[in-house]
């Protein structure tokens, strides 16, 4: 069974391309809306009222979801998130070549694997949680630009790498296809065909050669293959995401270095998204692995603290450009072995780190209403 890593390569352009999938509406016997997020003055709003979020990752959802034995285990999630009043849920709906593959070969899908993301989508409305679904991965982790290379080899394309996922007519045809989005070209291509979601890259955050001077907040590199400010500036990218893993970019370091770094990082970040991009921002992967020397859940519960409470003042200075965070992973406590990557958590295993995560939630919620307030007695 295949297995993930966050996205913890600095070196490689992150080829995902995001929806942010909104018609789910609201949990069963609230008001439904039009149930599209949108965005008006740089921040997220749905009904006309500012919406801010608390968040996780569950990317292996559609993947288990195909076996109906194991469905228990996404239900399971996304009823323990919403009882932590997380809203917000981001998962892959790709998988490209391989064991339980959606796209078996360019343009051939496996309807049980459609079905099990229809299932996943179906969860998501029953428990009120919006979905971010990732169409694409930067890395070999179900398929990503990799298979798609090596499919346009089998074609008989000439390819000299990985690297052609972002050039060659063929594979970007495959991508297309596929109804993907690649930044300028792709983006736009999607917007064409689907204008009511938002639409997102998700990038890590690293800085380029068009601001050199924001290369200073690059966790100790100047040349990482990507550029935050150019991508995220293109018309049909609608917000910016950033992660961060300063246990994996500064190992080696304190904690309070890691927790500083993460800090600084986020700042950077916010300041662009009201300065420079004027765009919402995201913060979508952050966590602390059990795996890092020293862990202890306490630590853990620290460190997303900190992170929770830098996500909730930036939100407050800026009346909602930081919409929230996505924290990895969330997971289930049965069978679940084989997509464990040391960054789980399980909330019904995990009661301190749940009241993390709840006070989180109750506070972003608290702050849409009151900046909602502000907005309309405006």
């Amino acid at each position: 069974m295949a297995h993930f890593r966050p996205c913890s390569c600095f070196f490689a352009y992150v080829a995902l391309a995001l929806w942010f999938l909104t018609t789910q509406g609201q949990a069963q016997g609230q008001p439904n809306g039009d149930s599209f997020v949108r965005i008006q003055r740089n921040k997220f709003v749905l009904n006309g009222s500012t919406f801010l979020f608390n968040g996780f990752n569950s990317y292996w959802m559609m993947h288990v979801g195909v076996d109906h034995a194991e469905r228990n285990n996404v239900s399971a999630v996304f009823r323990d998130a919403a009882s932590t009043g997380l809203s917000v849920c981001r998962t892959w709906a790709f998988s490209d070549g391989g064991e339980r593959a959606l796209q078996v070969s360019p343009g051939v899908y496996d309807e049980r694997v459609f079905q099990a993301l229809d299932f996943v989508i179906s969860e998501a409305k029953r428990y009120g949680i919006r979905l971010i679904l990732t169409l694409a991965n930067n890395f070999k982790d179900f398929g990503g630009r990799q298979q798609y290379v090596q499919w346009a080899t089998s074609a008989g394309e000439a390819v000299n790498g990985e690297d052609n996922f972002y050039t060659n007519a063929l594979v970007k045809t495959y991508y297309k296809n596929h109804i993907k989005a690649w930044v300028e070209e792709m983006a736009a291509y999607t917007k064409s065909i689907d204008k009511r979601h938002l639409l997102e890259i998700g990038m890590e955050g690293f800085y380029g050669d068009s601001i050199p001077e924001k290369k200073q907040y690059n966790p100790g590199y100047n040349q990482v293959g990507t550029d935050f400010i150019t991508s995220n500036l293109l018309n049909n990218i609608d917000f910016a995401t950033i992660h961060a893993y300063p246990d994996i970019w500064l190992s080696g370091h304190s904690e309070a270095d890691q927790t500083a770094f993460a800090t600084r990082w986020m700042w950077s970040h916010w300041d662009d998204a009201n300065k420079i991009l004027k765009k919402p921002i995201v913060f979508t992967e952050f966590g602390k692995s059990d795996k890092d020397p020293g862990f202890s859940v306490t630590s853990r519960d620290m460190y997303m603290s900190t992170i929770y409470r830098n996500i909730y003042n930036f939100a407050r200075s800026s009346g909602g450009t930081f919409g929230g965070g996505l924290v990895w992973q969330l997971m289930s406590s049965k069978g679940m072995e084989p997509y464990y990557d040391g960054y789980k958590i399980i909330l019904s295993q995990d009661p301190s780190t749940a009241r993390v995560i709840t006070k989180q939630s109750n506070v972003m919620s608290n702050l849409s209403h009151l900046l909602s307030n502000i907005t309309h007695g405006a």
